[in-house]
């Protein structure tokens, strides 16, 4: 490949100097869009200014304000938080460009997530950014431009910065690889279907994502009611629950809510969550997603996207707990109403090794497994599409649960036996598709495209192979439910 890369490099605003490791080079808290405060909170990402002399480079930026969760430590209040990482290999080279978005919507920051191994493994460069977050990212107000989308905003803005400047760090702007997980895969999706997004990345990874997912009540937290959507919310509706919520917060108008302290905002119950879902009817998503989807009119892109073997399990764990036996009926009730005693033959607790593990494979199955699915189809009538659905038992104490596979890619510490082989292997079809628009890669198993018999491949150690996903997850069953 060449000699070894500066720490120091240049972009649109000025030079940045990143931290040296032995075999890559590190560049944390770029600004790609200016401090969204003040005047600026709410309004669409304007390019930053400029600086002077050689910029600090080897420390995270700010998170984006955020209040943490049960799941998350992190609590942040400073809103100049929209920067980005770039990981890059030590060498010279003009590399394929994997770029990032993080999960969750609400809690999170682009730097939590090392692309040490991703970049040196895979010889890619990785971008990981921050993006504005609940009520920061999804709030509107009847007449506000953008109403709904500005976290959506901001993740173009990062690709149009990469777009610009990647050359710069060893990487080809013309083969970008735009990939996230649940959250961000679904915000990926948008990409996929936003016209305002076309030609800013050339392949699509989503982990997890629900651009399809609807949810029965009950699903996720005690006492939810079902959602037709759990991505997506009509810009209307949003303007209106923004409404709300600006008269709980004191504000008759956008002026003094732009004029609110962080923390007031933040103090408002629930204010994160409130404002996840992406908007759609506006210019950024004119229509549902679901129906841009079924109509074929996404980006002409090649995809590889899949989910987890047992889903939902951390989730009922997370935010639910222990669930009883008696429950389990009551629930199935509540979430399928006088379907629930088909659901119950089919799903009896007395397969499952308690009642957490009845009600997460229903929802698993139901929820989940029949989202991405009908996704894959949808998806393969129009472009190159490769499934799969990460299985590694040890993943966590709940199994292959839901994002349980980003740390095969992101490892946080040095991963050991059947998990390091399997963590290499999945680096390696991440990165061969990054590279070619195909997983496939010597010296792994054959990964056919989805479009070949429906094909999913099953990643787990020492048994990466096809899975027939449609009787493990009885989607049969789930046709009509």
């Amino acid at each position: 490949m060449g000699e070894r890369a500066q720490d120091t490099t240049r972009v649109d605003n000025g030079e940045v100097r990143g931290a040296v490791h032995a075999d890559h080079v590190v560049f944390q808290g770029i600004p790609y869009a200016m401090a969204p405060k003040g005047e600026l909170r709410w309004r669409a990402p304007h390019r930053p200014e400029d600086w002077e002399g050689v910029r600090d480079a080897t420390r995270p930026g700010n998170p984006c304000p955020q209040v943490g969760s049960s799941y998350s430590q992190t609590r942040a209040t400073d809103e100049d938080c929209l920067v980005l990482n770039v990981t890059t290999p030590s060498t010279e080279g003009r590399r394929p460009v994997m770029v990032w978005v993080h999960g969750d919507g609400a809690i999170g920051a682009g730097h939590h997530f090392d692309a040490g191994a991703l970049a040196t493994q895979g010889d890619v460069v990785v971008v990981t950014m921050n993006y504005r977050l609940g009520v920061f990212g999804g709030f509107g107000l009847p007449g506000l431009e953008g109403s709904g989308t500005f976290g959506l905003q901001d993740q173009r803005e990062a690709l149009e910065w990469v777009r610009r400047n990647i050359a710069g760090f060893g990487g080809d702007p013309g083969n970008v690889t735009l990939f996230g997980v649940s959250y961000g895969a679904s915000a990926t999706a948008a990409h996929l279907v936003s016209p305002a997004s076309r030609g800013l990345f050339h392949k699509v990874i989503m982990h997890s994502g629900f651009a399809l997912v609807d949810l029965p009540a009950e699903a996720w937290y005690p006492g939810l009611g079902a959602l037709p959507w759990l991505a997506w919310r009509d810009t209307a509706e949003i303007e209106q629950i923004g409404q709300g919520v600006a008269g709980e917060l004191g504000c008759a108008d956008l002026d003094c809510l732009r004029a609110l302290p962080v923390e007031k905002i933040l103090e408002h119950q629930q204010v994160m969550n409130i404002f996840q879902p992406v908007g759609y009817g506006n210019a950024d998503l004119p229509r549902l997603p679901a129906d841009t989807f079924a109509a074929g009119e996404i980006a002409d892109v090649p995809v590889l996207a899949g989910n987890a073997r047992h889903e939902h399990r951390g989730i009922v764990e997370l935010f639910r707990g222990p669930v009883a036996a008696e429950d389990y009926p009551r629930l199935l009730a509540a979430a399928f109403g006088e379907r629930a005693a088909e659901v119950e033959r089919e799903y009896p607790l007395s397969a499952f090794e308690s009642p957490n593990r009845a009600w997460a494979a229903v929802l698993t199955d139901r929820v989940w497994a029949r989202a991405t699915h009908r996704q894959h189809e949808l998806l393969s009538a129009r472009t190159p599409t490769f499934a799969f659905e990460f299985a590694d038992p040890a993943a966590s104490e709940h199994g292959p649960s839901h994002g349980t596979d980003v740390g095969y890619l992101f490892p946080d510490r040095e991963p050991t036996g059947a998990q390091r082989e399997l963590s290499d292997a999945m680096i390696r079809y991440w990165t061969a598709f990054a590279r070619t628009g195909d997983p496939n890669a010597e010296g792994l198993p054959r990964w056919p495209a989805f479009g070949e018999d429906g094909h999913v491949q099953s990643l787990a150690p020492g048994a990466i192979t096809g899975v027939d996903y449609r009787a493990e997850h009885r989607l049969d069953f789930w046709a009509d439910r």
